[in-house]
């Protein structure tokens, strides 16, 4: 039975987004690297990675995330297989999924999301040879090691961009699920926007509920919540919902108005009749912190237990592309200064 296993897994459908590649001693640009700039993959050094809902792709989360595995592909030499949660699965489905990543030989494995906490802490407790890696949750285990962001942090110097360039004093939040996690996005948002105007007001909605995480992938769901908040006043939406958050820029384009993004650049990744509504977005360096994680594992250390990316080692923060918080970025840095100085303590909840 244990044979037929690991044969249905080499044979499944993973999608093989590299053939694994490491950089040569070239001195180039990893984010930029052509094949021709890496080295043949060594085959022996196999990491998988399990997206969340919306996968490669997303312009968000989990490309943030593919970012990182991409990057340690090229310079580490690492051959690479991803697979990507569906909305709606069963839990079953995640630990799975897990699993035929571990029987086709791959290790370590990174699970992308706190969706796959329950899922991590069975597999890797029934593979204990095998290192796991997950982002966002705090799941302990011997061989996990958690990869965990002050989005609190980043989240406040969007809000209180948001704030000093609302002209209506009402702005919004959309968020994919209502998970403790994706709150930790809208208290600093909110902290943010009150630091610099505590008279304004804050719109939050929420697409779906857990256990349903749809909410990450429905961008129809992001644009009506959006539309919602900019009838009702709001000039600035910032999304906190992955894909979804396509809806909430064309809500904003529809409007005239301005959203904020999440987790990467997304002026840069955006659709071009999108880019120009978006003000900033909240950067959440998962790449960062995934090439980390194989890097260490890749010279032999034994990494687990939580490591923060906060604004101290520059794992949260917010981009400038577009040129549309230029004129603010004195006052926000100011803030990024007082949180790293403690003087300003976020909330997280």
């Amino acid at each position: 039975m244990r044979r037929l296993t690991k044969a249905a897994a080499v044979a499944s459908v993973f999608a093989l987004v590299l053939a694994g590649c490491a950089k040569k001693d070239s001195g180039g640009d990893s984010d930029t690297a052509s094949k021709e700039d890496c080295v043949k993959a060594d085959p022996d050094k196999k990491v998988g990675m399990a997206f969340d809902v919306g996968g490669r792709g997303d312009q968000s989360f989990n490309d943030s995330a593919a970012k990182g595995l991409d990057k340690a592909a090229c310079e580490l030499g690492l051959t690479v297989k991803t697979a990507e949660a569906q909305d709606g699965e069963a839990e079953s489905a995640r630990e799975g999924r897990l699993q035929q990543l571990v029987d086709a030989g791959y290790n370590p494995v990174v699970a992308v999301g706190f969706a796959y906490s329950a899922s991590v802490g069975k597999v890797a407790k029934a593979n204990p040879d095998v290192k796991f890696a997950i982002v966002d949750d705090a799941v302990e285990g011997d061989n996990i090691a958690n990869l965990l962001f002050a989005e609190e942090q980043g989240s406040f110097l969007v809000g209180a961009a948001a704030a000093l360039k609302s002209e209506s004093g009402t702005i919004g939040f959309v968020g994919g699920v209502e998970t403790p996690l994706i709150k930790k996005f809208e208290v600093g948002y909110e902290a943010g926007a009150k630091a610099v105007n505590p008279d304004i007001k804050i719109e939050a909605r929420y697409l779906t509920q857990p256990p349903d995480f749809s909410g990450f992938g429905d961008p129809a769901k992001g644009k009506t919540a959006a539309e919602g908040m900019f009838d009702d006043g709001a000039d600035v939406v910032y999304h906190a919902a992955g894909g979804s958050g396509g809806g909430v820029f064309e809500a904003a384009a529809d409007a005239g108005k301005k959203a904020i993004g999440v987790d990467s650049d997304q002026a840069l990744t955006a659709d071009d009749s999108v880019k120009d509504v978006i003000l900033t977005s909240m950067l959440k360096n998962i790449d960062v912190a995934v090439f980390t994680y194989l890097d260490k594992v890749e010279k032999g250390e034994n990494v687990t237990g939580p490591t923060v990316y906060d604004l101290k080692v520059d794992g949260v923060g917010y981009s400038t592309t577009g040129g549309q918080v230029d004129d603010i970025k004195d006052k926000l840095d100011e803030f990024k200064q007082q949180i790293v100085d403690g003087t300003i303590k976020v909330p997280t909840s």
